[in-house]
Order: structure tokens, then sequence, then C-alpha cells
């Protein structure tokens, strides 16, 4: 099972770290990352590998809201299946 969590907002040092932290913390591999800084704004879609998760997918995601709360940003954690049913319609 796999998730895609998706970062927007302003530029900040340590995003990507404060993420893939929550990620490790969770036990989910983070697989693939992309990401484009354009001018002060930052965009990450990120993919990752949840089947050894530690607790809830639902824990992981509320971490991620707190986290971009926090920071300012918006984070959306969106299981593969829900993902990929958006997908097919």
């Amino acid at each position: 099972m796999r998730a895609v969590i998706t970062v927007i907002g302003k530029d900040n040092v340590g995003i990507l770290h404060k993420v893939s932290g929550i990620c490790a913390e969770m036990g989910a591999n983070v697989i693939e990352v992309t990401q484009s800084v354009l001018q002060d704004m930052f965009a990450m879609i990120m993919l990752v590998d949840i089947t050894g998760l530690s607790g809830d997918f639902s824990e992981m995601v509320d971490k991620m809201t707190a986290l971009g709360n926090d920071l300012g940003l918006s984070i959306h954690t969106m299981h593969e299946d829900i993902f990929n049913s958006m997908h097919n319609i």
C-alpha cells in the first residue's frame, strides 16, 4: 500500500526534512520525491510505502496536517486507493 503526500506553501528551510521525519517516525518508506521552488513557493509530491506503518493511516494524516498548520503549509496525505479512484472516473 502506498500514499501520496503533497506539500504547497511558502518555502522554508527543512520542509522535506520535517515531512520525511514524520514518515520515518511512522514507519513509512519514502519511495519517490519531486519538489520545486518557484520564486518563494515550495511544491512537493512524495510517494510513500505505508505497508509497514506503525500506527493507523489516519494518525499519519493528522500528524501531516498538524505539521502543515504549524509551518503555514498545505499538506495533504491521500491513500493510493483514493488517489487511483479519483483518476479512474
